[in-house]
Formats: C-alpha cells, structure tokens, sequence
C-alpha cells in the first residue's frame, strides 16, 4: 500500500543573516543610547581650541571633562559661553549635522564650538585682586604662587583690579595670561540691559560644563590635570556671596 501521507513543508527560519544584522544594530543602538547617557551625566571629551591655556593645554589637544564633581578654586573647567566672550580664533570649528550627531551621542569629541575651558580662580564671595608687592594674584588675601602652571614669561595680569565674586557666579583665568579673553578683560563689558556693568565677567555656575581631569591626545601630553597646591592655602571667603558684583579696576592696598 503506498504511503499517500502529505509531506510537512519545511519550516521557515530567520535567515543567519538577518538575524545577525538585527543584533549589530540592537548592539549599536544600545551603545549610542549608553554613550549619550554618558556623556550627557558622567564625561565628555573636547577639543582644545586656542592658546589660552598654554602650556597647561596645548592646541589641538583631547581633554576628559567629567561632570560628577563640583568645581573648586584652581580646577580647570569648560563652560558654555556665559556671553560675548567667544571671538573667531577661540570659538572652535563646527562640524557639520553628521559629525555634529556623532559628538552628540559622545562617539566623536566636542568642538567645543560654544565652550571655553579656562582655570577657575574665584568661588562666590571671594576676593580676587592684582597684585601684591611681589605682583602675585591674590584671594582673599592669600598670594598665590602660580609658577606651576602660568605660562613661561607671562606676570600673573598686565592690568591691577580687585573684585569680590556675586553668589552663583566664578572668576575664570587662562594660564596663557596674554593670550587669554577671561574675566579680567569683560570687567568693563557694559552687558545687556537690565544688568550690572562687570556682570558678564563671571561665569554662572549653572553653565559650568565639568571639570577637565586628563589630557588623553596626542598620547605624547597624556597628562592628569589636577588642583595645584597654592589653591590649598587659600582662606574661605569672609562675607556671604554679593547679589551684585563688586568691582574696583585699582590696585589693591600694598
């Protein structure tokens, strides 16, 4: 008797092909989603843009900005523009809307189109002035000596002032002091209506991007970026933060 039993058609299955490729892109989806959270919350890596931090940061150079820890008193830091502080030479090169989207998810370093990076002098309340006797930088009082990382041949500032910090705010300084556009220079920036002449010398805290910790590129100036020791000897400020700035462009008593 002949077996008229139908046969099973055989069943369909994903092709290994298929199957692998929806995996790659689940893969890289789920590292572009990580990477953003990441860089987003933890770390972003920028580019450095001018000559303003000299030789602490050189042109060109990749630095690691982390963004769990506040700022302190001798940290270099990367914030937004707080502006009209931004000029050509210092703005950076913006990429276009592919290598915009790869900085984006943190997969390409910033530009630092919009950011500056510059050493953080100053916290709320705090008495910065130039110079004492021996032309050291002063805060609150306390000179500081800036040998470690103020560039070859530069004094501490070409112009004397002395300003007290407004609560919420920082005073910035290149180590490049002569090739630097920072606080000291928006001191007589007359700012937008409705503000304090000085108010656009101060950085807001709020547009603080993080802390640069490592220099990662070229591997030649792989280099740690600390919190030098002359900042450890400065005095907390003595009165509460300002509202408003206050700003004396003399020199401090001798």
């Amino acid at each position: 008797m002949t077996d008229t039993a139908t046969k099973e058609p055989p069943k369909t299955h994903r092709s290994g092909l298929a199957a692998a490729a929806r995996e790659f892109v689940l893969i890289v989806v789920g590292a572009l989603i990580v990477s953003s959270i990441l860089r987003a919350f933890v770390g972003q890596m920028f580019i450095i843009p001018s000559e303003s931090m000299q030789n602490t940061l050189l042109v060109g150079d990749r630095v690691v900005v982390e963004k769990i820890t506040d700022a302190e008193r001798g940290d270099v830091i990367v914030f937004e523009d707080p502006g009209g502080w931004l000029g050509a030479e210092e703005s950076g090169q913006k990429r276009g809307s592919v290598g915009r989207f790869f900085e984006v998810v943190g997969l390409l370093p910033d530009s630092s189109h919009g950011h500056l990076i510059k050493r953080l002098i100053g916290m709320p309340g705090d008495k910065v002035a130039c110079c004492d006797k021996q032309g050291r930088l002063m805060v609150n009082g306390q000179p500081l000596d800036e040998t470690a990382y103020l560039f070859p041949g530069d004094a501490p500032s070409a112009m004397e002032f002395q300003v007290t910090v407004p609560a919420g705010k920082v005073f910035v300084m290149g180590d490049h002091r002569s090739e630097s556009g920072d606080s000291r220079v928006h001191l007589t920036d007359t700012g937008a209506e409705g503000t304090t002449p000085g108010d656009a010398a101060f950085v807001p805290i709020d547009k603080i991007t993080g802390r640069a910790v490592l220099v990662v590129w070229p591997a030649s100036n792989f280099s740690k970026l600390g919190r030098p020791d002359t900042f450890k000897t400065v005095p907390p400020a003595v009165n509460p933060a300002p509202a408003k700035p206050v700003i004396a462009l003399t020199p401090p008593p001798k």
